[in-house]
């Protein structure tokens, strides 16, 4: 557990979190680092929300100070960096889900962006610990997992073919067939 700063306004749970992660572009920046595997600065910076480039490089910084994100040179580019969620970013995953099923209860969501979710609230408590372990072994190496995979599509591979199927049906079009 950190120190609490000086500039923190008080020691709740709730203005802690928001503190670190309680603007609009750190959460996005979370979701696509989770959800579309979103890793280097560019494809951060292609997201739909269009997020400028000096904001961005901002909430990077700020994540990987408050060790959300890791930040490590691309072994393929010299000029390019890496980002990669931490524990702690990935204990986040049930926040995400829990904002994804209420934006999808009472908001009017496209059908495109609620697809990942859709799968993960679908599936139950073992879906979501299921990504959890994908995304310990994305990001944290083979070893993180804390369960054996599961036989089957990855919830990966399952939240992909909702999304393209989702943005298929958007677009008036049939996935091709296999």
């Amino acid at each position: 557990m950190s120190a609490v700063r000086k500039d923190m306004r008080s020691t709740c749970p709730i203005n802690l979190s928001l503190e670190i992660f309680g603007d609009r572009w750190t959460l996005l920046v979370l979701r696509d680092t989770i959800f579309t595997g979103a890793r280097h600065f560019r494809e951060l910076l292609n997201g739909p929300e269009r997020i400028s480039s000096n904001i961005l490089a901002d909430r990077l910084a700020m994540l990987v100070e408050h060790g959300l994100l890791t930040k490590a040179e691309d072994p393929s580019h010299r000029q390019k960096v890496t980002y990669g969620l931490t524990e702690r970013a990935i204990q986040l995953l049930p926040v995400f889900v829990q904002l994804s099923d209420w934006g999808m209860r009472h908001l009017p969501v496209g059908e495109e962006y609620a697809a990942r979710g859709a799968v993960l609230a679908a599936g139950g408590p073992q879906a979501l610990e299921a990504f959890m372990d994908e995304l310990r072994e994305t990001h944290l190496g083979p070893g993180a997992r804390l369960r054996p995979a599961p036989d089957g599509p990855t919830i990966t591979a399952q939240m992909e073919s909702a999304y393209a199927a989702a943005v298929n049906r958007a677009a008036g079009t049939r996935p091709a067939s296999r």
